[in-house]
């Protein structure tokens, strides 16, 4: 079959920049994507196109003319979903392809896919469950197999979510990403500070932690599964021209004993790269040797969740975690001489003491590149049940992490001028 697969351009809307001209807050999404490669690598057989229209925003119709596709497959998250509609009624118009959507939105609220555009919804990881679809599809069999993970749509009736358990066996670690598929757009994916060239390599899936606020359990269903050794240095080989590698884990260092066994592997291997990964703060204090050896081998950045800089917060997002934990990581990693990326999340609640003390943190604490975004309820996640009812925007565009989508205590302006301020500063200085 031919098979297009489709990553959305970036479309989220900045509320701060529409309504107050403030600009320095508006996200954009970069990098390449890695679960379309993941996919593609799967599809044996059959002629496989990816098309990144965050690279190339004018790339779609060109493949749909023509002969076109027999299926399209579309990804993103959740400020993308209203887009992701967009290209699906677009493709309708265009040819009779079959229509799939996946990705974290879509297995965090399959539903609002439940439209008239889209045939299949796949949920959780999805690398084996389209396979299996795209087969059925090609043996004309679709109507006459459950595959696990792909819902039908019904527009006009009810589509409950399923309940999601990824397995081991959902990673289908035994084929690769199609890296090459991306090979024409590779010059766009770049640490835009340092201006070199960066690859995604995923070595393990889920989390075993339950913040309120973080959708990843739509994923795995709450499982935290990991890649074999073998298959993460594999991937990391197929990027040769690649100096930095972002493993894209929500949490790579989750099992310190296998972070160990991989750090072995990458310096047994010969692999001459740097390397940015998440991690969470106590497990820097419990594992500072672990940290020194992956240093040794490159590693040049953690990505930390600190979240918030007092610990009756930290305890409202379930992150079990504390302040003193958090501080005690940065001493460490300081130390070690690796650099911080922080994860900071402001509360629609703050008022202006809650700003200054955020950015004296920053300060006080020298975070090398902290990110500042706004607590946000995403579909699907235990903050959104608990906050639903508050809820003013509901247009997912807006849902990019710097809009607040709840009322803000302080007037509005007053609130995304603060947070302006907060991440001007804590710029000024910034480092990686």
């Amino acid at each position: 079959m031919n098979i297009l697969l489709v990553n959305p351009p970036n479309c989220g809307r900045s509320i701060p920049e529409e309504r107050y001209g403030i600009t320095s807050l508006k996200q954009i999404f970069r990098g390449e994507p890695l679960a379309l490669e993941e996919l593609a690598g799967n599809l044996a057989g059959h002629t496989v196109r990816i098309v990144d229209l965050k690279a190339d925003p004018d790339g779609l119709e060109p493949e749909l003319s023509g002969a076109g596709p027999d299926v399209v497959g579309i990804t993103g998250v959740t400020c993308e979903a209203n887009t992701m509609l967009k290209i699906a009624a677009q493709v309708k118009e265009s040819c009779r392809a079959t229509v799939v959507i996946g990705g974290i939105h879509a297995s965090s609220d399959p539903a609002f896919f439940n439209h008239a555009a889209v045939d299949y919804i796949v949920v959780g990881i999805g690398k084996k469950s389209f396979a299996l679809l795209v087969t059925a599809l090609a043996n004309g069999t679709e109507h006459e197999e459950v595959i696990a993970g792909v819902l039908p749509t019904r527009p006009g009736l009810q589509l409950d979510r399923p309940a999601i358990r990824a397995g081991i066996h959902d990673l289908v670690m035994e084929t690769a990403p199609a890296y090459h598929l991306v090979s024409h757009y590779r010059s766009h994916y770049i640490l835009e500070k340092l201006g070199i060239n960066m690859g995604f390599v995923a070595s393990a899936y889920g989390c075993p932690h339950r913040c309120s606020f973080c959708s990843i359990k739509g994923q795995t269903g709450g499982s935290y599964l990991t890649k074999s050794i073998e298959a993460v240095i594999r991937d990391i080989q197929l990027l040769p021209g690649v100096p930095v590698i972002r493993l894209v884990d929500a949490n790579t260092f989750g099992n310190p004993q296998r972070a160990m066994q991989l750090c072995r592997a990458i310096e047994e291997a010969g692999i001459q790269k740097q390397f940015l990964a998440d991690i969470r703060s106590d497990t820097v204090v419990r594992h500072p040797e672990m940290l020194r050896a992956w240093q040794a081998i490159g590693l040049r950045a953690v990505i930390i969740g600190f979240e918030e800089v007092n610990d009756r917060s930290l305890a409202a997002m379930n992150k079990a975690n504390q302040v003193a934990m958090n501080t005690e990581a940065i001493h460490i990693l300081h130390d070690i001489g690796i650099t911080i990326v922080g994860d900071f999340i402001l509360s629609p609640d703050y008022d202006e003491p809650d700003f200054y003390r955020l950015s004296r943190y920053l300060s006080e604490q020298q975070i090398d590149l902290p990110m500042v975004t706004v607590m946000t309820p995403l579909p699907g996640t235990t903050l959104y049940r608990e906050q639903q009812h508050r809820i003013t925007n509901h247009n997912l565009d807006y849902y990019t992490l710097t809009n607040a989508v709840l009322p803000t205590r302080l007037d509005e302006k007053k609130f995304y001028t603060l947070y302006a301020e907060v991440l001007a500063d804590s710029h000024n200085d910034a480092r990686l």
